[in-house]
């Protein structure tokens, strides 16, 4: 019997190659909103207590929002998830996940600094993102036949956040 990680992982590589900008049945962003969703399910940030939700918040003008509105309360590892839209990246402080929406682009160098120092896992859609210090990027590929997860792991591992290694596989690790 496969595993719930062999599953999840089968799940993304499914879901991946078939995201078209669009005219597919799942748009672009309903997809990185089931990724940025089940991306806690590969992520080890130190001990969590399942007692206590994950926070997933988005920060400005994110395509996410109402994709992200309908996806279930709880994560296929039993964990809550409470999901949230952030004003400013003052109110980040209970986040353990950050989508950055594009219209945050200009002031993404001081949203970058402004979250690092914590264990937060920041995720954004904006080109040059994980170039510029963020942890995880989802992008078109090329040739726009898919999504690609563009990974920053020296930004992650100063935060004390390594990715599972499934999710390596699939990502292209960036190294600025």
């Amino acid at each position: 019997m496969p595993t719930l990680r062999a599953l999840l992982i089968a799940s993304l590589m499914f879901l991946v190659p078939f995201a078209r900008a669009e005219s597919s049945a799942v748009s672009e962003q309903a997809l990185k909103a089931v990724l940025f969703y089940k991306l806690p399910l590969f992520v080890y940030s130190g001990a969590t207590d399942k007692r206590y939700p994950i926070n997933i918040c988005t920060l400005g003008e994110a395509p996410l929002g109402e994709a992200a509105g309908k996806l279930p309360t709880t994560l296929a590892d039993g964990r809550r998830v409470e999901l949230r839209t952030l004003s400013t990246a003052t109110d980040a402080d209970d986040c353990q996940y950050v989508f950055i929406g594009r219209s945050e682009a200009v002031r993404l160098d001081s949203l970058l600094r402004r979250l690092s120092g914590r264990r937060v896992v920041t995720v954004s859609d904006i080109e040059g993102f994980a170039e510029a210090g963020g942890m995880v990027e989802f992008t078109l590929r090329a040739d726009r036949s898919g999504l690609l997860i563009l990974i920053n792991r020296k930004a992650a591992q100063k935060q004390g956040i390594e990715f599972n290694a499934q999710l390596l596989r699939l990502a292209k690790i960036v190294e600025p």
